[in-house]
């Protein structure tokens, strides 16, 4: 099933009036290096069904806005400036006031649904209560409505599901539940603040498009706050750009998209990877570090990062000031910029161009894995465990990776992906199959000085770079402990980190910071230093760049694959994020179950998929052009993946297949009971796909 995503909402009559008005709100927060101003005179008008986009790096005050906005700042925060409801003004109002507003007149949907929902009570109940706190409601008329609010929002079987307490819902599913408490009393302002963040492609557009639903049922006007500017792209009206704590840019979302008039936001722009076809362009991260929000400087706060900046620049801030047919831009430049006559990059040119544009010809097989088997007992009872299933985590998966080559391992959560990364970093005989690692079979292997040997050979980069290193440790012991656990003496050591930090392009003065006193770019840079310490062959990365901003992420991409062309290292890639995956990955293999359905080149891949689940996958990834992401076609997906203790006979993605829908009896019967094996496409070495209905 396909569907076209509707085209931009038409603009309310101009004599609409606002639902949300914010004007000069300040947030300041103490600390020990002194007052965080946090936010700095944020002002908008929301209007009545439209959507304004929030968008920034890490630490420039969009979350701050939001909990400010809802009064959920926490007691030494300092709040300043109007945020007018309806006319009525909810700073200094207290927590009666406000927890009589919240909920019925503002809703919120929260980045983690499982901590947004109180664990101890089923979710029929949750929204039972949010209906019966502000209206007169009987416990018997608030559940049949809160049986609705399910029904409307997607969740399959909503009067048994009603039922069941968050825990028992996938991470998508609370979140429609949030999203149902949310809109439970029809607010006039909804807010999201990052509300697909930990989702996986496909459950993120579903999510979406249950928000633009919610949204429509209740004419609210939306403020969503993301960091995903495809996400933006697609479902909002307006967008502002915040740095540093304030609006740096505002307009709407196709003359932001179109001409991006502030040179942080033209900046972020080039440092999002795309899913277009054709050659890869080079990412183009942002220099230098967002300023600390403690005693700024005078002058615009982006003038250090900033390619065109003036002398006056770092003088002055610069105003919000309107530009003609584009919106208000804080930038002395603005004008310049927006006529054309001046280029907001400058000269600025990407980091390590060649290591995005070239590829490293592929040499020999160093990891080869066959006929993978991994399953988890299911047990039941407290205390007294019962077997009573066997969930199949890893079901027969076969795949080479050679020197220089990144192979990326895609799916939805529950794919087994990651499981798979473990099971060929213990180094141990795998329960089924055969893993071998530069030409050595690890079920040979047994222990001891032969497995530190082949230990060396294979590396992991973690998903958290903070929680990866030990806070106790500088970067320095960091980078010396796996050196001393391989018999390196001290001046070797010495020599060896102060190469791995010219290596990931950190200076020797990070030597001695512990990792708190690191960005989150430069923990995860200190984290493939590690890795790199003892010169493996093999690099898994497990979701590397999920935890950083899109500025920091490009230069960590393009340091990637400088480090594989250079070092000729083969990355095996587990991550969620294709338009990630394409700019690193030579060859991508897409799970689903526990099984490998289609693998093949990434262009060939990204072209011309094969498989629907594939298909629904590039689908699902957010482009950053409105105009595009509002009217190309999508594949949905139904339904949530199936248990992996209870696999299908047949194909194991029979349940949500669209094309199962659209097969003739035979097919179906096929595609019911036969488990399909990998067929060779026609033309193009290495693709494969497993699936009866192409």
């Amino acid at each position: 099933m396909t569907l076209a995503t509707p085209v931009l909402n038409p603009v309310p009559p101009t004599d609409a009036a606002p639902v949300l008005s914010v004007r000069d709100l300040r947030i300041s927060f103490p600390s020990e290096a002194g007052t965080v101003e946090a936010v700095r005179g944020v002002s908008f008008d929301l209007l009545p069904g439209r959507t304004l986009g929030i968008v920034g790096e890490s630490g420039s005050g969009k979350s701050a806005t939001a909990m400010g906005i809802m009064g959920l700042l926490p007691p030494s925060a300092a709040l300043r400036g109007q945020v007018l409801l309806g006319g009525r003004d909810l700073i200094g109002l207290g927590d009666q006031a406000l927890s009589e507003v919240r909920g019925n007149s503002v809703g919120m949907v929260f980045q983690d649904p499982l901590s947004a929902l109180t664990p101890i009570f089923s979710v029929g109940r949750l929204l039972s209560d949010a209906l019966r706190v502000h209206q007169d409601l009987t416990k018997r008329a608030a559940w049949e409505q809160a049986v609705e609010l399910l029904d409307l929002v997607g969740i399959p079987d909503p009067r048994n599901r009603a039922t069941s307490f968050p825990h028992e819902f996938s991470g998508g599913m609370r979140q429609r539940v949030v999203i149902a408490m949310a809109i439970a009393n029809k607010p006039s302002v909804l807010v999201a603040d990052e509300p697909t963040t930990a989702l996986d492609v496909t459950v993120q557009a579903q999510i979406l498009d249950v928000l633009r639903l919610a949204q429509e049922e209740t004419g609210a006007g939306l403020v969503l706050i993301t960091h995903d500017l495809g996400v933006v792209a697609g479902h909002a009206d307006d967008v502002a750009v915040m740095y540093a704590g304030r609006f740096v840019e505002h307009a709407g979302v196709e003359e932001l998209f179109r001409r991006p008039t502030m040179p942080y936001t033209a900046r972020l722009l080039a440092a999002v990877p795309t899913v277009d076809g054709g050659a890869r362009r080079p990412l183009v991260p942002i220099g230098g570090e967002p300023p600390a929000l403690v005693g700024l400087p005078d002058g615009c706060p982006f003038a250090s990062r900033c390619a065109v900046a003036l002398d006056a620049c770092r003088s002055d801030e610069p105003e919000l000031r309107h530009v003609t047919g584009h919106g208000h831009v804080a930038c002395l430049r603005a004008t310049e910029i927006a006529d054309g006559s001046l280029d907001p990059a400058g000269d600025a040119a990407p980091v390590d161009q060649q290591a995005t544009a070239d590829r490293t010809e592929a040499g020999e097989v160093v990891l080869r894995v066959e006929d993978l088997v991994k399953t988890f007992p299911v047990t039941k009872g407290a205390f007294l465990k019962r077997r009573t299933g066997t969930l199949h985590a890893v079901n027969r998966v076969s795949f080479e990776l050679r020197a220089g080559e990144t192979l990326g391992l895609v799916g939805e959560s529950g794919s087994g992906k990651t499981t798979t990364l473990m099971e060929i970093l213990r180094l141990r005989r795998p329960e089924g199959g055969r893993i071998e690692i530069a030409g050595t079979d690890v079920g040979t292997v047994g222990s001891g000085a032969r497995v530190r040997e082949l230990r060396q050979d294979v590396q992991i980069v973690m998903q958290d770079p903070l929680g990866a290193l030990d806070p106790r440790m500088t970067v320095f012991h960091l980078l010396a402990e796996p050196l001393r656990a391989i018999g390196r003496d001290r001046a070797s050591i010495r020599s060896r980190v102060r190469e791995l930090l010219a290596l990931v392009g950190l200076d020797d003065s990070v030597s001695d910071r512990f990792p708190a006193a690191l960005s989150g770019g430069q923990r995860q840079r200190v984290g493939i230093a590690r890795a790199l310490a003892t010169e493996p062959k093999l690099l898994a990365l497990d979701e590397p760049l999920s935890a950083l901003d899109v500025s920091v992420q490009a230069g960590v991409i393009n340091l990637l694959a400088r480090l594989k062309r250079e070092l000729g290292l083969a990355y095996l890639v587990v991550a969620h994020d294709l338009a990630v995956v394409r700019y690193i990955s030579d060859r991508i293999a897409v799970m689903y179950l526990g099984h490998i359905i289609e693998t093949g080149e990434t262009e060939t891949l990204f072209s011309d998929p094969k498989h629907p689940y594939t298909r629904a996958l590039l689908s699902a990834i957010p482009m950053p052009d409105p105009l595009r992401e509002r009217t190309r076609e999508r594949v949905v997906l139904e339904g949530e993946q199936p248990n992996a203790a209870r696999l299908p006979t047949g194909c194991v993605f029979v349940d949500r297949c669209p094309l199962y829908r659209l097969a003739d009896d035979s097919v179906r019967r096929r595609c019911r009971t036969e488990r399909p094996v990998p067929t060779p496409v026609a033309g193009q070495p290495g693709h494969q796909y497993a699936c009866h209905g192409v």
